[in-house]
């Protein structure tokens, strides 16, 4: 742009600085297109711009024609917490299906104290015991029961035991 409208390249820049989704999709499928500068009609391609797009962190963005979707990857402290229920969750299931025992075999449940299993514990603990048809729950220094495992948690050891309720 710069050879044939260096008279007017801040103006353009401006402009184009405004231009929404729908505009920038308009620049992409047209072979050229009008732009009204300082009272004149510019008429510029799509080959005088280079269009990208960039996420913004913590969001994910993906555009296919008309449609634009935007997903906030954060992860909340609460999210955070509630994978790890969910994980414990799973750990514990499989601690019950390898040891022989019945989906519905009520248990009573002790954990490794772990800082985070802790917290999670603390705000997920009763989603847990319903899940796992638990009795109890217990956070101790070392789990004992009828059926014991060290698995991990979040990448990090963890020892489980079950008892049979």
């Amino acid at each position: 742009l710069g050879p044939r409208y260096g008279k007017y390249m801040k103006q353009i820049a401006a402009l184009v600085a405004t231009f929404d989704q729908q505009r920038i999709a308009e620049i992409e499928s047209s072979e050229k297109l009008m732009l009204e500068v300082a009272g004149e009609q510019l008429e510029v391609t799509r080959e005088d711009f280079e269009i990208t797009s960039e996420d913004m962190p913590g969001w994910l963005v993906a555009s296919e024609g008309k449609l634009t979707v935007a997903l906030d990857i954060t992860v909340t402290d609460e999210l955070r917490r509630e994978g790890v229920a969910r994980e414990l969750i799973n750990r514990i299931q499989n601690l019950r299906k390898d040891s022989g025992l019945e989906v519905t075999d009520k248990i009573a449940v002790e954990v490794e104290a772990l800082d985070e299993l802790s917290e999670s514990l603390a705000e997920f603990g009763d989603y847990v015991t319903q899940q796992v048809l638990a009795v109890e729950i217990k956070v101790v220094a070392e789990p004992a029961g009828e059926f014991a495992t060290t698995t991990d948690l979040d990448e990090k050891p963890l020892r489980i035991a079950l008892s049979r309720r």
